[in-house]
């Protein structure tokens, strides 16, 4: 699950803001323009979709990877330990 400074950090990313906690009440806009409280609480599921695409797509490089080498996961555990 996102955090507030997450959200701040994807909406606002050049900063500006100072957030205590996760709601909207404990952000300061210091030197950014506003955002609203609507679009702070969008963007948490924004922010947790790109978490997912990312995982996602290093899962896909990694199950790539291990395709190319021919072995499985399990057997890539075997290697490593």
């Amino acid at each position: 699950m996102a955090t507030g400074g997450e959200v701040l950090s994807m909406l606002l990313p050049n900063g500006g803001w100072y957030i205590s906690g996760d709601d909207y009440e404990g952000i300061q806009f210091l030197e950014c323009e506003p955002i609203t409280k609507a679009q702070f609480e969008a963007g948490f599921a924004q922010v947790d979709a790109f978490k997912a695409e990312q995982e996602a797509k290093a899962e896909a490089a990694k199950a790539a990877l291990l395709a190319k080498l021919g072995i499985t996961a399990d057997e890539l555990k075997t290697l490593l330990s």
